[in-house]
Protein backbone atom coordinates (compact mmCIF):
# COMPACT_ATOMS: atom_id res chain seq x y z
CA UNK A 1 0.00 0.00 0.00
CA UNK A 2 2.81 2.41 0.76
CA UNK A 3 4.21 2.17 -2.77
CA UNK A 4 0.71 2.68 -4.26
CA UNK A 5 0.08 5.70 -2.04
CA UNK A 6 3.35 7.26 -3.10
CA UNK A 7 2.49 6.77 -6.76
CA UNK A 8 -0.94 8.28 -6.25
CA UNK A 9 0.50 11.30 -4.43
CA UNK A 10 2.95 11.87 -7.25
CA UNK A 11 0.18 11.70 -9.83
CA UNK A 12 -1.96 14.18 -7.89
CA UNK A 13 0.80 16.76 -7.62
CA UNK A 14 2.12 16.20 -11.12
CA UNK A 15 5.81 16.16 -10.14
CA UNK A 16 8.62 13.64 -10.13
CA UNK A 17 11.03 14.94 -7.52
CA UNK A 18 8.88 14.35 -4.43
CA UNK A 19 7.93 10.91 -5.74
CA UNK A 20 11.53 10.05 -6.48
CA UNK A 21 12.73 11.11 -3.04
CA UNK A 22 9.94 9.21 -1.32
CA UNK A 23 10.53 6.16 -3.49
CA UNK A 24 14.21 6.34 -2.65
CA UNK A 25 13.31 6.16 1.02
CA UNK A 26 10.93 3.28 0.28
CA UNK A 27 13.64 1.42 -1.59
CA UNK A 28 16.17 2.13 1.16
CA UNK A 29 13.84 0.66 3.78
CA UNK A 30 13.09 -2.32 1.56
CA UNK A 31 16.79 -2.95 0.96
CA UNK A 32 17.57 -2.71 4.66
CA UNK A 33 14.74 -5.11 5.51
CA UNK A 34 16.07 -7.56 2.91
CA UNK A 35 19.58 -7.21 4.32
CA UNK A 36 18.39 -7.87 7.87
CA UNK A 37 16.93 -11.20 6.80
CA UNK A 38 20.47 -12.48 6.38
CA UNK A 39 21.88 -11.38 9.73
CA UNK A 40 23.75 -14.08 11.64
CA UNK A 41 23.34 -13.92 15.40
CA UNK A 42 25.79 -15.24 17.95
CA UNK A 43 24.41 -17.40 20.74
CA UNK A 44 24.43 -14.41 23.12
CA UNK A 45 22.73 -12.20 20.52
CA UNK A 46 19.99 -14.79 20.07
CA UNK A 47 19.44 -14.84 23.82
CA UNK A 48 19.15 -11.05 23.63
CA UNK A 49 16.57 -11.36 20.83
CA UNK A 50 14.51 -13.75 22.97
CA UNK A 51 14.67 -11.38 25.94
CA UNK A 52 13.70 -8.41 23.78
CA UNK A 53 10.72 -10.28 22.36
CA UNK A 54 9.52 -11.19 25.84
CA UNK A 55 10.09 -7.65 27.10
CA UNK A 56 8.08 -6.43 24.11
CA UNK A 57 5.03 -8.42 25.20
CA UNK A 58 5.43 -11.88 23.64
CA UNK A 59 5.33 -14.49 26.43
CA UNK A 60 8.20 -16.96 26.50
CA UNK A 61 5.71 -19.83 26.51
CA UNK A 62 4.28 -18.52 23.23
CA UNK A 63 7.75 -18.46 21.66
CA UNK A 64 8.34 -22.04 22.87
CA UNK A 65 4.97 -23.22 21.57
CA UNK A 66 5.67 -21.63 18.19
CA UNK A 67 9.12 -23.22 18.07
CA UNK A 68 7.92 -26.72 18.87
CA UNK A 69 4.99 -26.45 16.47
CA UNK A 70 7.33 -25.28 13.70
CA UNK A 71 9.67 -28.22 14.27
CA UNK A 72 6.80 -30.71 14.22
CA UNK A 73 5.51 -29.13 11.01
CA UNK A 74 8.90 -29.47 9.32
CA UNK A 75 9.11 -33.11 10.41
CA UNK A 76 5.65 -33.92 9.08
CA UNK A 77 6.52 -32.31 5.73
CA UNK A 78 9.43 -34.70 5.27
CA UNK A 79 8.49 -37.98 6.94
CA UNK A 80 5.41 -40.15 7.19
CA UNK A 81 4.32 -41.07 10.74
CA UNK A 82 6.82 -43.44 12.31
CA UNK A 83 8.09 -44.28 15.82
CA UNK A 84 9.93 -41.21 17.15
CA UNK A 85 12.14 -40.69 20.19
CA UNK A 86 12.27 -37.15 21.58
CA UNK A 87 15.40 -36.50 23.65
CA UNK A 88 14.89 -33.53 25.98
CA UNK A 89 17.48 -31.60 27.96
CA UNK A 90 17.03 -29.67 31.20
CA UNK A 91 16.64 -26.20 29.63
CA UNK A 92 14.53 -24.40 27.06
CA UNK A 93 15.82 -26.66 24.27
CA UNK A 94 14.24 -29.53 26.15
CA UNK A 95 11.06 -27.48 26.56
CA UNK A 96 10.88 -27.18 22.78
CA UNK A 97 11.18 -30.98 22.66
CA UNK A 98 8.14 -31.42 24.90
CA UNK A 99 6.11 -29.26 22.52
CA UNK A 100 7.36 -31.26 19.51
CA UNK A 101 6.34 -34.49 21.21
CA UNK A 102 2.84 -33.15 21.95
CA UNK A 103 2.26 -32.03 18.36
CA UNK A 104 3.60 -35.24 16.81
CA UNK A 105 1.57 -37.40 19.17
CA UNK A 106 -1.51 -35.31 18.39
CA UNK A 107 -0.93 -36.05 14.71
CA UNK A 108 -0.91 -39.79 15.36
CA UNK A 109 2.82 -40.44 15.62
CA UNK A 110 4.05 -43.10 18.08
CA UNK A 111 6.21 -41.01 20.44
CA UNK A 112 8.57 -41.81 23.32
CA UNK A 113 10.01 -38.94 25.32
CA UNK A 114 13.11 -39.08 27.51
CA UNK A 115 14.39 -36.35 29.82
CA UNK A 116 17.88 -35.69 31.11
CA UNK A 117 17.19 -35.00 34.77
CA UNK A 118 13.91 -34.65 36.60
CA UNK A 119 10.71 -32.82 35.66
CA UNK A 120 10.75 -31.21 39.08
CA UNK A 121 14.03 -29.52 38.20
CA UNK A 122 12.64 -27.82 35.09
CA UNK A 123 12.03 -24.10 35.39
CA UNK A 124 10.10 -21.36 33.62
CA UNK A 125 8.84 -22.04 30.13
CA UNK A 126 10.41 -25.51 30.02
CA UNK A 127 8.39 -26.47 33.13
CA UNK A 128 5.27 -25.11 31.44
CA UNK A 129 5.92 -27.17 28.29
CA UNK A 130 6.48 -30.33 30.34
CA UNK A 131 3.19 -29.71 32.12
CA UNK A 132 1.37 -29.66 28.77
CA UNK A 133 2.72 -33.09 27.87
CA UNK A 134 0.39 -35.88 29.02
CA UNK A 135 2.45 -38.88 27.97
CA UNK A 136 5.07 -40.78 29.94
CA UNK A 137 8.51 -39.28 30.58
CA UNK A 138 11.37 -41.76 30.56
CA UNK A 139 14.86 -41.34 31.93
CA UNK A 140 17.39 -40.53 29.21
CA UNK A 141 19.34 -43.59 28.15
CA UNK A 142 20.05 -45.75 25.11
CA UNK A 143 16.96 -47.90 25.67
CA UNK A 144 14.62 -45.05 24.77
CA UNK A 145 15.63 -45.18 21.10
CA UNK A 146 14.86 -48.89 20.73
CA UNK A 147 12.46 -49.23 17.83
CA UNK A 148 12.62 -45.53 16.93
CA UNK A 149 12.99 -44.57 13.30
CA UNK A 150 13.34 -40.82 13.91
CA UNK A 151 15.20 -38.96 16.69
CA UNK A 152 14.55 -35.40 17.82
CA UNK A 153 17.67 -34.01 19.51
CA UNK A 154 16.31 -31.39 21.92
CA UNK A 155 19.02 -31.88 24.52
CA UNK A 156 21.16 -28.74 24.57
CA UNK A 157 21.20 -26.67 21.40
CA UNK A 158 23.73 -23.88 20.96
CA UNK A 159 24.18 -23.01 24.63
CA UNK A 160 26.20 -26.08 25.63
CA UNK A 161 29.69 -25.23 26.90
CA UNK A 162 30.89 -28.60 28.23
CA UNK A 163 31.71 -31.94 26.58
CA UNK A 164 29.01 -34.52 25.92
CA UNK A 165 29.50 -37.51 28.20
CA UNK A 166 27.73 -40.10 30.34
CA UNK A 167 24.14 -40.95 29.48
CA UNK A 168 24.00 -38.23 26.84
CA UNK A 169 26.95 -39.58 24.86
CA UNK A 170 25.72 -43.17 25.25
CA UNK A 171 22.23 -42.28 24.07
CA UNK A 172 23.44 -40.29 21.07
CA UNK A 173 25.71 -43.19 20.08
CA UNK A 174 22.70 -45.52 20.17
CA UNK A 175 20.77 -43.20 17.83
CA UNK A 176 22.90 -43.91 14.79
CA UNK A 177 22.01 -44.44 11.95
CA UNK A 178 18.41 -43.26 12.35
CA UNK A 179 16.94 -40.07 10.93
CA UNK A 180 17.74 -37.15 13.22
CA UNK A 181 16.18 -33.71 13.63
CA UNK A 182 18.07 -31.16 15.75
CA UNK A 183 16.47 -28.32 17.67
CA UNK A 184 18.48 -25.09 17.11
CA UNK A 185 21.79 -26.91 16.49
CA UNK A 186 22.75 -30.54 17.09
CA UNK A 187 23.85 -30.99 20.70
CA UNK A 188 27.62 -30.64 20.92
CA UNK A 189 27.85 -28.40 17.85
CA UNK A 190 28.87 -24.83 18.58
CA UNK A 191 26.61 -22.03 17.46
CA UNK A 192 29.48 -19.54 17.33
CA UNK A 193 32.74 -21.22 16.28
CA UNK A 194 33.92 -24.11 14.11
CA UNK A 195 33.79 -26.83 16.77
CA UNK A 196 31.98 -30.18 17.03
CA UNK A 197 32.03 -32.53 20.02
CA UNK A 198 33.13 -36.06 19.04
CA UNK A 199 29.90 -37.45 20.52
CA UNK A 200 27.61 -35.12 18.53
CA UNK A 201 24.92 -36.76 16.41
CA UNK A 202 24.70 -35.68 12.79
CA UNK A 203 21.31 -34.24 11.92
CA UNK A 204 19.44 -34.65 8.68
CA UNK A 205 17.44 -31.54 9.50
CA UNK A 206 18.14 -28.66 11.88
CA UNK A 207 15.37 -26.21 12.74
CA UNK A 208 16.55 -22.93 14.22
CA UNK A 209 14.63 -19.77 15.06
CA UNK A 210 14.50 -16.14 13.89
CA UNK A 211 18.00 -16.06 12.39
CA UNK A 212 20.83 -18.48 11.66
CA UNK A 213 23.95 -18.55 13.79
CA UNK A 214 27.50 -18.65 12.42
CA UNK A 215 27.71 -22.30 13.49
CA UNK A 216 25.07 -23.26 10.96
CA UNK A 217 27.46 -22.23 8.18
CA UNK A 218 30.97 -22.82 9.47
CA UNK A 219 32.73 -26.08 8.62
CA UNK A 220 32.70 -28.69 10.12
CA UNK A 221 29.53 -27.65 12.01
CA UNK A 222 27.55 -27.30 8.80
CA UNK A 223 28.16 -30.98 8.01
CA UNK A 224 26.48 -31.94 11.30
CA UNK A 225 23.47 -29.66 10.78
CA UNK A 226 22.24 -31.18 7.54
CA UNK A 227 19.48 -29.11 5.98
CA UNK A 228 18.94 -25.97 8.09
CA UNK A 229 15.53 -24.30 8.24
CA UNK A 230 14.88 -20.96 9.95
CA UNK A 231 11.44 -20.85 11.59
CA UNK A 232 9.49 -17.70 12.40
CA UNK A 233 8.39 -17.99 16.04
CA UNK A 234 7.06 -14.47 16.54
CA UNK A 235 10.19 -12.42 17.24
CA UNK A 236 9.86 -9.05 15.53
CA UNK A 237 12.60 -7.88 13.18
CA UNK A 238 12.79 -4.64 15.15
CA UNK A 239 14.82 -6.32 17.91
CA UNK A 240 17.79 -6.31 15.52
CA UNK A 241 18.12 -2.54 15.88
CA UNK A 242 19.44 -2.89 19.42
CA UNK A 243 21.42 -6.06 18.73
CA UNK A 244 23.16 -4.37 15.75
CA UNK A 245 24.52 -7.52 14.07
CA UNK A 246 27.78 -7.20 12.14
CA UNK A 247 27.90 -10.66 10.58
CA UNK A 248 25.83 -11.90 7.68
CA UNK A 249 25.08 -14.82 5.43
CA UNK A 250 26.36 -13.86 1.98
CA UNK A 251 23.38 -13.20 -0.26
CA UNK A 252 22.67 -10.90 -3.22
CA UNK A 253 20.37 -8.85 -0.97
CA UNK A 254 23.56 -7.49 0.63
CA UNK A 255 25.17 -6.13 -2.56
CA UNK A 256 23.30 -6.93 -5.81
CA UNK A 257 21.63 -3.52 -5.93
CA UNK A 258 25.11 -2.07 -6.43
CA UNK A 259 26.24 -4.39 -9.22
CA UNK A 260 27.61 -2.29 -12.10
CA UNK A 261 25.44 -2.14 -15.20
CA UNK A 262 26.65 -0.25 -18.31
CA UNK A 263 24.63 2.48 -19.99
CA UNK A 264 24.63 3.57 -23.63
CA UNK A 265 26.94 6.43 -22.65
CA UNK A 266 29.68 4.02 -21.53
CA UNK A 267 32.75 2.96 -23.46
CA UNK A 268 35.21 0.17 -22.76
CA UNK A 269 37.38 2.21 -20.40
CA UNK A 270 34.50 3.77 -18.48
CA UNK A 271 33.25 0.24 -17.84
CA UNK A 272 36.58 -0.58 -16.20
CA UNK A 273 39.95 -1.84 -17.39
CA UNK A 274 41.46 -4.68 -15.32
CA UNK A 275 45.15 -5.51 -15.44
CA UNK A 276 45.99 -9.13 -14.54
CA UNK A 277 49.64 -9.97 -13.92
CA UNK A 278 50.68 -13.19 -15.60
CA UNK A 279 53.68 -15.26 -14.57
CA UNK A 280 55.61 -18.48 -14.75
CA UNK A 281 52.44 -20.62 -14.46
CA UNK A 282 50.62 -19.11 -17.43
CA UNK A 283 47.44 -21.11 -16.92
CA UNK A 284 46.64 -19.46 -13.59
CA UNK A 285 46.74 -15.96 -15.05
CA UNK A 286 44.66 -17.08 -18.00
CA UNK A 287 41.99 -18.51 -15.71
CA UNK A 288 41.82 -15.24 -13.79
CA UNK A 289 41.68 -13.16 -16.97
CA UNK A 290 39.06 -15.35 -18.64
CA UNK A 291 36.79 -15.16 -15.58
CA UNK A 292 37.33 -11.43 -15.28
CA UNK A 293 36.47 -10.83 -18.94
CA UNK A 294 33.08 -12.49 -18.42
CA UNK A 295 32.30 -10.50 -15.27
CA UNK A 296 31.44 -7.17 -16.89
CA UNK A 297 34.52 -4.95 -17.32
CA UNK A 298 35.10 -3.17 -20.59
CA UNK A 299 38.62 -4.50 -21.00
CA UNK A 300 41.00 -7.06 -19.47
CA UNK A 301 44.72 -7.08 -20.09
CA UNK A 302 46.91 -10.06 -19.19
CA UNK A 303 50.38 -8.68 -18.60
CA UNK A 304 53.32 -11.07 -18.55
CA UNK A 305 57.06 -10.89 -19.10
CA UNK A 306 56.55 -12.81 -22.32
CA UNK A 307 53.47 -12.03 -24.42
CA UNK A 308 51.56 -15.06 -25.70
CA UNK A 309 48.99 -14.42 -28.40
CA UNK A 310 47.94 -18.08 -28.63
CA UNK A 311 46.76 -18.77 -25.10
CA UNK A 312 44.29 -21.66 -25.33
CA UNK A 313 41.05 -21.12 -23.48
CA UNK A 314 41.51 -17.38 -23.03
CA UNK A 315 38.95 -15.20 -24.82
CA UNK A 316 40.26 -13.26 -27.80
CA UNK A 317 38.97 -10.10 -26.12
CA UNK A 318 41.65 -10.45 -23.43
CA UNK A 319 44.64 -8.35 -24.44
CA UNK A 320 47.97 -10.14 -24.04
CA UNK A 321 50.69 -7.62 -23.41
CA UNK A 322 54.37 -8.09 -22.83
CA UNK A 323 55.29 -6.22 -19.67
CA UNK A 324 58.79 -6.74 -18.24
CA UNK A 325 58.72 -7.47 -14.52
CA UNK A 326 60.32 -4.14 -13.67
CA UNK A 327 57.72 -2.24 -15.71
CA UNK A 328 54.53 -3.56 -14.07
CA UNK A 329 54.16 -0.46 -11.91
CA UNK A 330 54.38 1.71 -15.00
CA UNK A 331 51.72 -0.38 -16.76
CA UNK A 332 49.43 -0.06 -13.75
CA UNK A 333 49.97 3.70 -13.62
CA UNK A 334 48.23 4.07 -16.99
CA UNK A 335 45.18 6.20 -16.22
CA UNK A 336 43.02 3.83 -18.27
CA UNK A 337 43.72 0.95 -15.85
CA UNK A 338 41.12 0.85 -13.06
CA UNK A 339 42.25 -2.15 -10.96
CA UNK A 340 44.69 -5.05 -10.89
CA UNK A 341 44.92 -8.73 -9.93
CA UNK A 342 48.28 -10.11 -8.86
CA UNK A 343 49.48 -13.49 -7.67
CA UNK A 344 47.97 -16.33 -9.72
CA UNK A 345 50.92 -18.24 -11.16
CA UNK A 346 53.25 -15.28 -10.67
CA UNK A 347 56.04 -17.16 -8.95
CA UNK A 348 57.46 -16.47 -5.51
CA UNK A 349 60.34 -14.21 -6.43
CA UNK A 350 61.63 -10.65 -6.18
CA UNK A 351 59.79 -9.63 -9.34
CA UNK A 352 56.48 -10.66 -7.79
CA UNK A 353 57.32 -8.81 -4.59
CA UNK A 354 58.24 -5.64 -6.52
CA UNK A 355 55.06 -5.81 -8.61
CA UNK A 356 52.96 -6.33 -5.48
CA UNK A 357 54.59 -3.36 -3.77
CA UNK A 358 54.01 -1.20 -6.85
CA UNK A 359 50.36 -2.22 -7.02
CA UNK A 360 49.77 -1.41 -3.35
CA UNK A 361 51.53 1.94 -3.65
CA UNK A 362 49.47 2.90 -6.71
CA UNK A 363 46.34 3.51 -4.64
CA UNK A 364 44.29 1.64 -7.26
CA UNK A 365 42.03 -1.23 -6.21
CA UNK A 366 43.92 -4.52 -6.16
CA UNK A 367 43.26 -8.19 -5.51
CA UNK A 368 46.20 -10.13 -4.10
CA UNK A 369 46.06 -13.90 -4.38
CA UNK A 370 48.37 -16.90 -4.28
CA UNK A 371 52.03 -15.94 -4.85
CA UNK A 372 51.40 -12.26 -4.12
CA UNK A 373 50.25 -13.28 -0.63
CA UNK A 374 53.30 -15.44 -0.12
CA UNK A 375 55.71 -12.63 -0.98
CA UNK A 376 53.75 -10.33 1.33
CA UNK A 377 54.47 -12.74 4.16
CA UNK A 378 58.21 -12.83 3.46
CA UNK A 379 60.72 -10.49 5.10
CA UNK A 380 61.92 -7.99 5.68
CA UNK A 381 58.65 -7.07 7.42
CA UNK A 382 55.20 -7.27 5.90
CA UNK A 383 53.68 -5.05 3.26
CA UNK A 384 50.46 -4.03 5.02
CA UNK A 385 51.72 -0.51 5.53
CA UNK A 386 52.12 -0.18 1.76
CA UNK A 387 48.38 -0.52 1.11
CA UNK A 388 47.21 2.84 -0.21
CA UNK A 389 43.88 1.97 -1.81
CA UNK A 390 41.07 -0.60 -1.79
CA UNK A 391 42.61 -4.04 -1.38
CA UNK A 392 41.21 -7.58 -1.24
CA UNK A 393 43.37 -10.45 0.03
CA UNK A 394 42.16 -13.95 -0.91
CA UNK A 395 44.20 -16.50 1.08
CA UNK A 396 43.49 -20.16 1.62
CA UNK A 397 44.18 -21.49 5.12
CA UNK A 398 47.92 -22.05 4.55
CA UNK A 399 48.47 -18.59 3.08
CA UNK A 400 46.41 -17.07 5.88
CA UNK A 401 48.60 -18.75 8.48
CA UNK A 402 51.77 -17.43 6.84
CA UNK A 403 50.36 -13.90 6.90
CA UNK A 404 48.38 -13.77 10.13
CA UNK A 405 48.90 -16.96 12.14
CA UNK A 406 46.72 -20.02 12.57
CA UNK A 407 42.98 -19.61 12.05
CA UNK A 408 41.75 -21.73 14.96
CA UNK A 409 38.13 -22.55 15.76
CA UNK A 410 36.92 -18.94 15.86
CA UNK A 411 37.21 -18.15 12.17
CA UNK A 412 35.17 -14.97 12.35
CA UNK A 413 37.39 -13.47 15.02
CA UNK A 414 40.55 -14.56 13.18
CA UNK A 415 39.51 -13.06 9.84
CA UNK A 416 38.23 -9.87 11.46
CA UNK A 417 41.57 -9.46 13.23
CA UNK A 418 43.42 -10.06 9.96
CA UNK A 419 41.35 -7.42 8.18
CA UNK A 420 41.96 -4.91 10.97
CA UNK A 421 45.69 -5.66 11.00
CA UNK A 422 46.15 -5.40 7.23
CA UNK A 423 43.66 -2.67 6.40
CA UNK A 424 42.32 -4.86 3.61
CA UNK A 425 39.20 -6.92 3.05
CA UNK A 426 40.27 -10.49 3.78
CA UNK A 427 38.64 -13.48 2.09
CA UNK A 428 39.54 -16.75 3.85
CA UNK A 429 38.68 -19.30 1.19
CA UNK A 430 37.10 -22.65 1.96
CA UNK A 431 33.81 -24.50 2.07
CA UNK A 432 32.72 -21.77 4.50
CA UNK A 433 34.53 -18.79 2.96
CA UNK A 434 34.69 -16.01 5.56
CA UNK A 435 34.98 -12.39 4.41
CA UNK A 436 35.79 -9.52 6.76
CA UNK A 437 36.40 -5.79 6.41
CA UNK A 438 38.71 -3.69 8.59
CA UNK A 439 35.70 -2.17 10.39
CA UNK A 440 34.63 -5.61 11.66
CA UNK A 441 31.81 -6.33 9.21
CA UNK A 442 31.92 -10.05 8.39
CA UNK A 443 30.15 -12.32 5.92
CA UNK A 444 30.07 -16.11 5.59
CA UNK A 445 29.51 -17.54 2.12
CA UNK A 446 27.24 -20.56 2.00
CA UNK A 447 26.51 -21.43 -1.64
CA UNK A 448 29.76 -23.07 -2.77
CA UNK A 449 29.55 -26.79 -3.62
CA UNK A 450 32.24 -29.26 -2.57
CA UNK A 451 33.25 -29.68 -6.22
CA UNK A 452 34.71 -26.16 -6.12
CA UNK A 453 37.71 -27.56 -4.25
CA UNK A 454 39.61 -27.83 -7.53
CA UNK A 455 42.93 -26.53 -8.81
CA UNK A 456 42.57 -23.08 -10.34
CA UNK A 457 39.21 -22.25 -8.76
CA UNK A 458 40.88 -19.60 -6.61
CA UNK A 459 42.33 -17.95 -9.71
CA UNK A 460 38.81 -17.65 -11.10
CA UNK A 461 37.62 -16.04 -7.85
CA UNK A 462 40.46 -13.52 -8.01
CA UNK A 463 39.51 -12.62 -11.58
CA UNK A 464 35.82 -12.12 -10.80
CA UNK A 465 36.59 -10.02 -7.73
CA UNK A 466 39.10 -7.91 -9.63
CA UNK A 467 36.62 -7.29 -12.44
CA UNK A 468 34.03 -6.02 -9.96
CA UNK A 469 36.62 -3.73 -8.37
CA UNK A 470 37.53 -2.38 -11.81
CA UNK A 471 33.85 -1.53 -12.36
CA UNK A 472 33.70 0.54 -9.19
CA UNK A 473 32.36 -1.76 -6.48
CA UNK A 474 33.78 -1.31 -2.99
CA UNK A 475 36.28 -3.87 -1.77
CA UNK A 476 33.76 -5.51 0.58
CA UNK A 477 30.97 -5.59 -2.01
CA UNK A 478 33.31 -6.96 -4.68
CA UNK A 479 34.62 -9.65 -2.33
CA UNK A 480 31.12 -10.73 -1.28
CA UNK A 481 29.69 -10.60 -4.79
CA UNK A 482 32.73 -12.38 -6.20
CA UNK A 483 32.43 -15.24 -3.71
CA UNK A 484 28.70 -15.70 -4.32
CA UNK A 485 28.96 -15.50 -8.12
CA UNK A 486 31.88 -17.94 -7.99
CA UNK A 487 29.81 -20.40 -5.96
CA UNK A 488 26.74 -20.07 -8.15
CA UNK A 489 28.80 -20.58 -11.31
CA UNK A 490 30.14 -23.77 -9.74
CA UNK A 491 26.60 -24.96 -8.97
CA UNK A 492 25.70 -24.45 -12.61
CA UNK A 493 28.83 -26.18 -13.82
CA UNK A 494 27.68 -29.16 -11.73
CA UNK A 495 29.59 -32.20 -10.55
CA UNK A 496 33.10 -33.09 -11.65
CA UNK A 497 33.79 -29.52 -12.68
CA UNK A 498 37.24 -28.14 -13.31
CA UNK A 499 38.19 -24.49 -12.93
CA UNK A 500 38.10 -23.98 -16.70
CA UNK A 501 34.35 -24.71 -16.66
CA UNK A 502 33.44 -21.82 -14.37
CA UNK A 503 33.91 -18.77 -16.59
CA UNK A 504 31.29 -19.88 -19.12
CA UNK A 505 28.57 -19.75 -16.45
CA UNK A 506 29.42 -16.33 -15.02
CA UNK A 507 27.49 -14.20 -17.57
CA UNK A 508 24.22 -16.04 -16.91
CA UNK A 509 24.69 -15.73 -13.15
CA UNK A 510 25.31 -12.00 -13.41
CA UNK A 511 22.51 -11.44 -15.92
CA UNK A 512 20.05 -13.11 -13.57
CA UNK A 513 21.27 -10.94 -10.69
CA UNK A 514 20.82 -7.76 -12.70
CA UNK A 515 17.38 -8.85 -13.91
CA UNK A 516 16.30 -9.56 -10.33
CA UNK A 517 17.91 -6.62 -8.52
CA UNK A 518 18.72 -4.07 -11.22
Amino acid sequence: MERQNVIAANRDFGGDSEYDMTMDRFEDRHAEHARQRHALLSVDQMYAADRAAIAGGTPGAELMENAGRAIARQIRRRWKPCPAAILCGPGNNGGDGFVVARHLAGAGWPVRLALLGSISDLKGDAAWAAGEWTGPVETLGPAVVDGAELIVDALFGAGLSRPLDGAVAETLAACRPRWCVAVDVPSGVSGDVAAVDPAALKADLTVTFFRRKPGHLLVPNRLWCGETVVADIGIRNGVLADIAPTQWLNHPDLWAGRLPVPTLADHKYSRGHLLVRGGVMAGAGRLAAAAAARSGPGMVTLAAAAADDSSPGTPNSVIHRKVPAAAFGEALADRKVAAAVLGPGNGVDEACRDATAAALASGKPVVLDADALTVMAQGPGNMFDAIQGPCVLTPHAGEFERLFGAVGEDKLTSVRAAAAQSGAVVVLKGGDTVIAAPDGEAVINGNAPAWLASAGAGDVLAGVTGALLAQGMTALDAACAGAWIHGEAANRAAEYLIADDLAAHIPDVMANLVATYG
